[in-house]
């Protein structure tokens, strides 16, 4: 560790910790010395100088919190002595033109994707079935049953084999042996792949499409287009009812409206027109299988890393998250940004507090303004059933230092680097545009990993500083850690390590330029992420309306 406290931006007025720290502990800073007047916890911050009740906390270079009392030079910031506070925001000023990064090292590079009928270009190739109703999730699961060990894509289950040791040893009378018998040593069977060139069939149940409002049905139908739509998924087995809000005719407009509705095979049964349960499973696995054939027959192709489409993530975030792996993903972003492709920031909740650099950031004033509605209507939606903004950080995050909303809102907006907004998006609208893009979302990391793979991400980073196994059922999810402790307490959740940031081995730009490689590294099918392998398919839509 080269250094004990960072000062992220020349106007902060508080350090961060970057190691533990004890009371009477005096560290040194800009050649002046601060005692701490009590303990200070890695990823924690203090005070650079004393400051009275109601002053201003600056970090990142912004208001992001303010004192409730008085705080002594080198005291530490805490829930009980400040309160999350923000700048206020209006429409779009002047910013300095953004110079394109030089790239020239990843010109003549590419990948090797499945190209789409549309021109887009997927680093996998999945099936995807999916109900346009709750009601038809145990349909979903009985061809789940059929089609995936048959098939040869479930994973190896070595739970499962440890239970088959258990049942073993109890059926011989060996119950004494029992507590004696090892994970390890359980073998898990896995079954022989039938299509080499399809990655998997992805099966998605969720509990909506029947009640609440029509303008639920309408997003859920949006959102199962864009899925349709990713660049990922070679086409899709649909489920329905019959009689539910989410009709098929309203996928059908949602699909056409993105211009799909012809270039992708897409297989839709309604179980009350089918009639019994049986001839529905029958004709809907006949009928897929056989598509599946058809999708076996694309091959990986050269692509150009301007067909990358990243979507910008974090979850379990912590003091470091900001810090490290957080910037980290904002050089991966202007890169390719430089490279002519395509990048998504979501998490709305999560841009509090810095809303006027996004703002300053929109290469179109219809784009500001949007963001501005955008912003400001979920805020007032959030406040009025008794929450808000400020009530976003969870346990895990004030626990490890991102004890305000704004706090933690300044980190995360650095997934998003230094490049132009190109646009902004509501929830399912599409990606068009090369270079950065806002998409509307909630800060819930699986409502927002779902939100970007619904707007064409085909490849989405995920970092995180506590530790979370998210991934997504068609879009592979690259874990980033913000430091080597959770890298190495979860190895089994974590591709990426960027703690070498924190430590000072690494800059920002050599650990981002690593990450990049392993990024085209798996948009070619070379490498897994852990996501990937243990099947963590999660996929929650957002319910933005009420139930009726």
């Amino acid at each position: 560790m080269k250094h004990k406290v960072l000062k992220i931006h020349p106007k902060d007025n508080v350090l961060v910790a970057l190691t533990d720290l004890q009371a009477g502990e005096s560290v040194t800073h800009e050649g002046e010395s601060i005692t701490l007047n009590q303990d200070v916890a890695a990823k924690h911050k203090f005070t650079i100088h004393a400051m009275s009740k109601g002053a201003q906390i600056i970090m990142y270079g912004i208001i992001v919190g303010k004192t409730l009392e008085a705080l002594p030079k080198g005291g530490v910031i805490t829930t009980e002595n400040i309160k999350h506070a923000t700048s206020p925001f209006t429409g779009k000023r002047d910013f300095s033109p953004w110079k394109p990064l030089n790239v020239s090292k990843w010109k003549n590079r590419s990948f090797k994707g499945y190209h789409r009928p549309d021109g887009r270009v997927g680093t996998a190739n999945y099936w995807l079935v999916v109900p346009l109703v709750f009601c038809e999730n145990r349909n979903i699961e009985i061809m789940k049953q059929a089609f995936v060990e048959e098939l040869g894509f479930a994973k190896p289950n070595p739970y499962k084999a440890f239970v088959k040791q258990l049942k073993q040893h109890y059926l011989e009378g060996k119950e004494e042996g029992i507590s004696t018998l090892d994970l390890e040593t359980a073998e898990a069977e896995a079954g022989n792949k039938v299509f080499e060139n399809v990655d998997g069939i992805k099966f998605l149940t969720h509990q909506g499409g029947c009640g609440g409002i029509r303008q639920d049905s309408e997003a859920l139908c949006a959102l199962i287009a864009g899925y349709i739509a990713n660049p990922n998924v070679a086409g899709a087995t649909v489920l329905s009812l019959g009689c539910q809000n989410a009709q098929p005719s309203i996928l059908k407009q949602k699909l056409e409206a993105i211009d799909m509705s012809s270039k992708k095979p897409v297989l839709i049964f309604d179980q009350q027109k089918e009639g019994t349960e049986a001839i529905l499973l029958k004709n809907a696995i006949q009928h897929t299988f056989l598509s599946l054939v058809d999708a076996n027959q694309l091959t990986r192709e050269e692509a150009g890393l301007e067909h990358l489409i990243i979507g910008l993530e974090c979850g379990g975030s912590d003091g470091f998250s900001g810090i490290s792996a957080n910037p980290v993903l904002g050089h991966v972003s202007d890169t390719l940004a430089s490279l002519g492709g395509k990048t998504i920031l979501s998490e709305f909740p999560e841009l509090c507090g810095v809303e006027q650099e996004l703002i300053n950031r929109c290469q179109t004033d219809e784009a500001a303004d949007k963001f501005v509605k955008l912003m400001r209507a979920y805020a007032a939606s959030a406040e009025a059933v008794g929450s808000g903004f400020d009530m976003n950080p969870s346990p895990g995050n004030i626990k490890d230092g991102l004890i305000t909303d704004a706090i933690k809102s300044a980190g995360a907006a650095k997934k998003g680097g230094t490049s132009p907004v190109v646009d902004v998006l509501d929830y399912t609208e599409q990606v068009k545009k090369p270079g950065l893009n806002l998409l509307c979302s909630p800060g819930n990391d699986v409502e927002s990993t779902t939100a970007m793979a619904g707007s064409g991400a085909n490849i989405i980073l995920f970092t995180t500083g506590l530790g979370t196994p998210t991934g997504n059922p068609v879009t592979p999810v690259i874990k980033v850690s913000s430091n080597h402790q959770m890298a190495k307490r979860m190895s089994d959740i974590i591709d990426v390590d960027t703690g070498a940031v924190v430590s000072g081995e690494k800059t920002i730009e050599e650990v981002g330029d690593e990450l990049f490689e392993y990024i085209i590294k798996v948009a070619s099918g070379e490498e897994k992420p852990k996501a990937v392998q243990l099947n963590q398919d999660d996929f929650i839509p957002w319910k933005r309306g009420v139930s009726l």
